[in-house]
């Protein structure tokens, strides 16, 4: 699918892709600043994007892999429902249903605004964010999950489309958050729209549009390129799959089979569950792409150039290709199950660019009233150990893969939220052992300081993260509370006093034990493996 105009000088080229990086760059960054939820402004759980007229992505900012599936096709849904002469410039279109609307599960919410330049859209800028309010619901189906939003108009030609946003809001519990958060993600994407528009001005129209073809085919050539550094053949890898708010422990299968400069990736998984652990399709691709760029190229540019060598097949109606009215809520740590696999598979040709199994992200959310009756939610994923590389141990207390938020600082937590934190340390021993070792989990001990609700979950607690070459297994993670360990999920009622802790697992180790270095040996001993 390539772009058969005359190419641009390669030097136009690069200096519009740099712009592109840099406009959704600022595009986060102006979402974080304006955004009131501690979620957004302190954690960055939010992603931003540009995509051309047709929805093909022209660059993603470097926030949360996963969120590239909430716009893999959004656009095109837009499009679908929407006659393209009748969009204005103006424009906002909110969604986030994961079988109508390009989600991939109902708290991130999308804004996408058309960019028109010359009198036609060239571009799109879209957003997501994490809107911490749906908690405390059941999963055992999407309609239990939240509110679910086809794509449909917020703003009609500059103008809030008042009935819509107060539908939104009558259906969040703590709509107070979420309307400065709806206007910060329409901030960013506003600003998006100018900067693009400038560059147009300043390169022509006809220039960029071209020039983001011309960046979407270099992607592919690269991407083509490292695929075909790889041994042609089959390669399999079985992995073990657990969510602590499911009794069952999942059996996952990946068989990726490489050709010349293409991958095919045929995923195994067992039948949908009545659970929120089930991934929609474009949850599986955003997965699979950026383990592929991380195997593969990881400075390939991130656009839609580089998913056209890639080809994915999954049973329809399967956990990782779930058909409606599956729920999704928990999609994360299925999403984290399918970058391990990757992994995997491909460890068996590109050993050196690969890690050991990582923590899966333990979740926690909270939810209570406050003196005054207004609801209060919060709601994190917790990092953990990940695995150790071919060189290098793994990295201690951070979140992997597909998530790519911060934590939230203890100090922000105390002063937003009843809720006192005790605890938040490194745990010692939980990575695997090996030449390189793998980081260590997270220990967080909170303290509930007014009567609320709260869950746990997260995977990885009755599996460990693998090692690979040799390397032992990391730690799996688990709950306690004020009554003891908490084997599966703890989902209910909490008194001022209680205690809840969250340990996330470590990830795996990489190569023999036996052969770790005098120095790495040293390190050990001086932080207590």
């Amino acid at each position: 699918m390539t772009n058969s105009r005359e190419a641009l000088n390669p030097v136009t080229v690069e200096v519009i892709g740099s712009a592109l990086s840099s406009i959704v760059d600022e595009m986060g960054e102006t979402l974080v600043r304006a955004s009131y939820s501690t979620n957004i402004k302190e954690r960055r759980d939010c992603s931003t994007a540009l995509f051309d007229a047709k929805g093909f992505t022209l660059c993603q900012a470097s926030h949360v892999p996963l969120h590239l599936g909430s716009f893999l096709t959004f656009v095109p849904s837009i499009l679908r429902r929407y006659d393209e002469a009748s969009i204005k410039p103006g424009d906002v279109f909110i969604g986030n249903d994961p079988y109508e609307g390009g989600g991939t599960h109902l708290p991130d919410i999308v804004l996408a605004e058309p960019i028109f330049s010359d009198g036609r859209i060239v571009a799109w800028a879209l957003n997501t964010a994490h809107h911490s309010d749906f908690v405390d619901r059941g999963s055992a189906h999407i309609y239990q999950e939240g509110l679910r939003i086809l794509p449909l108009k917020l703003y009609s030609a500059g103008q809030l489309q008042k009935d819509l946003m107060d539908l939104i809001l009558c259906n969040c519990q703590v709509p107070a958050e979420r309307l400065p958060d709806f206007r910060a993600q329409m901030a960013a994407n506003r600003l998006g729209v100018t900067r693009m528009q400038s560059l147009c001005e300043k390169y022509g129209t006809d220039v960029v549009v071209q020039a983001g073809f011309e960046l979407q085919d270099y992607a592919e050539r690269r991407i083509r390129t490292g695929i075909r550094k790889l041994p042609d053949g089959k390669y399999s890898f079985k992995d073990k799959f657990d969510r602590s708010n499911f009794s069952e422990i999942l059996e996952f299968g990946l068989e990726i089979t490489i050709a010349d400069d293409e991958l095919t990736l045929k995923f195994s998984s067992p039948p949908q569950v009545r659970e929120g652990i089930n991934v929609v399709l474009t949850a599986l691709q955003a997965a699979v792409y950026y383990a592929i760029k991380a195997i593969v190229d990881p400075t390939v540019p991130p656009n839609a150039g580089l998913a056209r060598p890639i080809h994915i097949e999954a049973e329809s109606g399967t956990v990782l290709n779930c058909t409606h009215p599956a729920a999704v809520n928990w999609r994360l740590a299925a999403c984290q199950a399918v970058s391990d696999l990757v992994f995997g598979a491909m460890s068996k040709v590109a050993a050196e660019a690969v890690t050991a199994a990582s923590n899966a992200s333990c979740g926690v959310t909270f939810s209570g009233r406050t003196i005054d009756g207004k609801i209060w939610a919060y709601s994190e994923t917790i990092g953990g150990g990940s695995g150790a590389r071919f060189t290098k141990d793994g990295l201690h207390g951070i979140h992997v893969n597909m998530t790519n938020t911060s934590n939230l600082p203890v100090e922000a937590l105390e002063e937003e939220y009843p809720l006192t934190v005790l605890r938040y340390e490194l745990v010692e021993g939980s990575g695997g052992a090996g030449k390189h070792t793998g980081g260590m989990g997270l220990r967080r001990v909170y303290r509930v300081e007014d009567s609320c609700r709260s869950t746990l979950g997260g995977g990885r607690i009755r599996t460990a993260p693998w090692g690979l070459a040799g390397g032992a297994p990391g730690k799996p993670g688990h709950f306690k509370v004020s009554r003891g360990e908490v084997p599966l999920v703890s989902s209910g009622a909490f008194e001022k006093g209680d205690l809840i802790e969250v340990v996330s697992p470590g990830g795996g180790g990489y190569g023999d034990p036996g052969v770790r270095s005098a120095a790495a040996r040293d390190l050990d001993l001086a932080e207590g493996r």
